[in-house]
């Protein structure tokens, strides 16, 4: 009986440097670090939060075939870890079609020459898993700019210009921009 009281220690113990590996990597130190973009003006506040995978000389974009990180044509949740999560505190503009105020999940069908970016009404949901594309608010298409210097992480900014306010999203040799007013 003490045998066997030994291996079920020993399992448990296995168990939890495991489950406390798993939390140490998701929430305590992820290699891809959580981003907030935020953007505050009188009533308005923008906010995305997604996390930031580096290059780490990995193809990024690119075909299924070619091993690239994000291939053509398939979903991607715009970063690592959860699913990013674009909220707006008042209707706005979003590449020109009209969003209302709340908290969505935000993801992309990147192309070569152009992303399909969409927003779905499943925030908050693990970002590794599709969503359900039935529950999608909106989806755009927007065109991909090619960089001449190379972004190691992956960024999303939101910067004003003028009256303009516009989402930034760059990594490796990629670009994408959408107005938001």
């Amino acid at each position: 009986m003490s045998s066997l009281k030994k291996i079920l220690a020993i399992i448990g113990l296995l168990v939890l440097v495991v489950v406390g590996y798993m939390i140490y990597g998701t929430f305590i130190k992820p290699k891809s670090p959580k981003g907030i973009a935020n953007f505050e003006k009188e009533d308005l506040t923008v906010e995305v939060v997604y996390h930031r995978p580096y290059k780490k000389e990995r193809l990024i974009f690119g075909a299924k075939e070619d091993k690239a990180l994000v291939p053509y044509g398939e979903y991607w949740r715009l970063g690592a870890n959860a699913a990013t999560t674009f909220e707006t505190s008042k209707d706005i503009a979003f590449a020109g079609r009209m969003l209302k105020a709340g908290i969505y999940r935000m993801y992309a069908i990147p192309e070569a020459d152009h992303w399909i970016v969409a927003l779905n009404e499943e925030a908050g949901k693990f970002g590794y898993s599709e969503p359900d594309y039935n529950k999608d608010v909106m989806r755009v298409n927007v065109t991909a700019a090619k960089l001449l210097t190379p972004i190691e992480q992956f960024t999303i900014e939101l910067k004003e210009d003028g009256e303009n306010l516009t989402l930034h999203m760059r990594w490796d040799t990629t670009a994408v921009a959408i107005p938001l007013n």
